[in-house]
């Protein structure tokens, strides 16, 4: 059952991305990416996690336009994949993206903070030896 759950979110997937670049004209949706879609095993609900270009006003709003236009969205759904029933859609952020910009942002500054360190340890180096040779 959880393979037929798995299909079926992947086709959701790929048909849901579809949608929503060409078939909603709502302007308050943005660039929508879909990153992910979890179906439950009966296959009555998925989840919809998307990720959207722009700050966090602009994820609000295509939130938003996003969840008026799911009747519209569930519609196509049912057109393009045969199932009993259509299942009922809930959209979410998608912040495994934002997560993973913030580890990438930390560890950049973890290198420059090394760099830093690094060129105080040889500046500290260079003071020493200048001293070493004043005292000579």
């Amino acid at each position: 059952m959880a393979n037929r759950s798995n299909r079926v979110a992947e086709q959701m997937k790929k048909e849901l991305g579809e949608i929503i670049a060409r078939k909603l004209k709502d302007p308050r949706i943005g660039f929508v990416t879909v990153t992910d879609v979890e179906v439950t095993g009966d296959l009555q609900q998925a989840t919809v996690f998307i990720t959207v270009l722009g700050d966090d006003k602009k994820r609000r709003e295509t939130l938003k336009g996003l969840v008026q236009a799911k009747g519209f969205i569930r519609t196509e759904i049912g057109q393009r994949i045969r199932l009993r029933k259509t299942p009922e859609l809930m959209f979410e952020l998608d912040k495994s993206f934002d997560y993973g910009n913030k580890i990438d942002n930390l560890l950049k500054q973890i290198k420059t903070e090394e760099v830093e360190v690094e060129e105080i340890e040889t500046d500290l180096v260079e003071i020493e030896e200048i001293k070493n040779e004043e005292i000579k």
